[in-house]
């Protein structure tokens, strides 16, 4: 809501050149943001005929606002007053002169002349404006946080002040970097302005915000995550700013789970989910084949997929065995021309599947030279996500190829 102070006080009239006007006669104390009215006005009213009203700084003679041929003359006023200088119009016949300025800034502290011109006579008087400054307060977490790899964390951040939102600029930064990680500004987040390590897993909680609440979500934790971030937040030429530092990012359950699963495995399946698991550090979730005896000829599907679907546009998926092409998928569809020939037609996209974030490839007729690693990359908005790597042995299979 707008605050519009109406202060009354104790006038002293100036008289010049035969023109009595009157103003207050103690300065107008408001704060930033608020709306005042500069009085001046005269006993009786006078002519309208060739009546000029001028408000001016005069310590740089900016014009504040100019009326002259019955009307306001907005376009000669200074542009930092435009829309925020207005005239009681309607009450100037009765000789009421004074003027509202809204949206108090820092810079509009100081004098301001209203000189009146009627027939011939002059007069004037000057108000002071102080802004009353009240400080700007932000509060944030006093405790460092701690989360797992995967989770989402809140970084908090709330402002105390008089200010409204479409008053307040908010950047948050991780500072051991230099990183912005999302900023508020003109009363709207701007999810552009994130770093691209960042863009896609921060973001406002926008029902908090006309509470003055500026805390970040940060979605999906990844080890380089950890840091010291700041809330920054700037208001009527004011700053203030908070920190939050996050810190030892730990196993999450799934981690563990995975875990648990690699002690009771296999040692070649062992070193298999270990090699996921380091590749999971940046808060995806992917699975594995454990490996297996298969005919020459059968089918087997190499899993990878992640917990959360990824965006399909720019989204690109490549299989590889060393530096052969097993499978492509790019611009929508399988790029089956790409790949090396020995796989056409036998390695296969679930491709209905690859809008739920599943990447498994299913290869056809499988042979003795099929034995070896696979490796699954998928590169999302022009980087790569993650990758890992699948094993396939050969064990008694060979016994089969042999006889």
């Amino acid at each position: 809501m707008e605050l519009l102070m109406l202060i009354f006080v104790a006038v002293i009239p100036v008289i010049s050149d035969g023109l009595t006007v009157r103003g207050p006669s103690a300065p107008l104390v408001a704060p930033l943001g608020s709306s005042v009215v500069l009085l001046c006005y005269v006993d009786d009213p006078l002519p309208m005929e060739d009546l000029e009203v001028e408000w001016r700084r005069p310590d740089s003679e900016t014009l504040v606002h100019l009326y002259q041929d019955g009307k306001s003359q907005t376009e000669v006023q200074q542009q930092d007053y435009q829309d925020r200088a207005h005239f009681f119009t309607d009450q100037i016949q009765h000789g009421n002169f004074s003027l509202r300025l809204d949206d108090l800034r820092t810079e509009d502290e100081g004098q301001y002349t209203c000189t009146v011109h009627s027939q011939q006579k002059s007069g004037e008087t000057v108000v002071q404006i102080n802004i009353d400054v009240v400080r700007l307060r932000v509060l944030g977490s006093d405790e460092s946080i701690s989360a797992s790899v995967g989770e989402d964390v809140t970084l908090s951040c709330s402002v105390d002040s008089h200010f409204t939102p479409e008053h307040i600029d908010v950047t948050w930064k991780k500072t051991d970097e230099n990183i912005q990680v999302l900023l508020y500004k003109n009363n709207e987040p701007v999810p552009d302005s994130a770093d691209l390590r960042y863009r896609e897993r921060v973001e406002f909680f926008t029902d908090e915000i006309p509470k003055l609440n500026f805390s970040l979500r940060l979605k999906s934790v990844r080890t380089e995550d950890k840091g010291v971030y700041m809330c920054e937040v700037f208001a009527g030429g004011l700053s203030a700013n908070t920190t939050v530092e996050l810190e030892q990012l730990g196993f999450s359950v799934s981690h563990i789970m995975v875990l648990i699963l690699c002690v009771s495995a296999s040692g070649s399946a062992l070193l298999l989910c270990c090699l996921i698991y380091c590749r999971n550090q940046n808060g995806l979730t992917v699975t594995y084949s454990q490996n297996r005896d298969v005919q020459p000829g059968s089918s087997m599907v190499l899993k990878c997929y992640r917990v959360k679907p990824l965006e399909t546009e720019d989204l690109k998926v490549e299989w590889r065995r060393k530096e052969t092409l097993v499978h492509l998928y790019q611009d929508g569809e399988s790029q089956t021309e790409k790949q090396q020939e020995d796989y056409q037609n036998r390695a296969h996209f679930f491709t209905d599947q690859i809008q739920h974030g599943n990447f498994s490839l299913r290869l056809d007729d499988l042979r003795a030279e099929d034995a070896g690693e696979y490796i699954c990359t998928i590169h999302s908005k022009h980087r790569s996500v993650f990758s890992t790597q699948i094993t396939v042995e050969k064990h008694f299979t060979m016994k089969h190829v042999q006889s």
